[in-house]
């Protein structure tokens, strides 16, 4: 059951955690993963810098979104109790 002040968890990438205060999750809001960024760049500042290139994800770093690894970018919808992760991307193999 959703609760009117859950927000979405953000989970954040060890090599961003300086900008942070070292906290491995963060409750940001936003109903897209582009609001997420922006709210998380006005809680965090320099950390949309570490996410994004030219108005898009860096290229290298994946977002998974509740699991799930989308191609919406930054229009992917997100939930009050969604997690939000950002990982390197991992280029295939041989």
């Amino acid at each position: 059951m959703e609760r009117p002040d859950q927000m979405p968890v953000v989970w954040i990438p060890s090599l961003m955690r300086n900008l942070t205060k070292n906290q491995e999750q963060v409750s940001i809001k936003g109903e897209t993963l582009r609001e997420v960024v922006e709210n998380l760049e006005a809680a965090y500042p320099g950390i949309k810098d570490r996410i994004c290139e030219d108005d898009r994800i860096r290229p290298g770093l994946a977002v998974s979104v509740d699991g799930v690894v989308g191609n919406e970018g930054f229009r992917q919808k997100v939930d009050p109790e969604s997690e939000i992760h950002f990982v390197t991307a991992i280029a295939g193999g041989a």
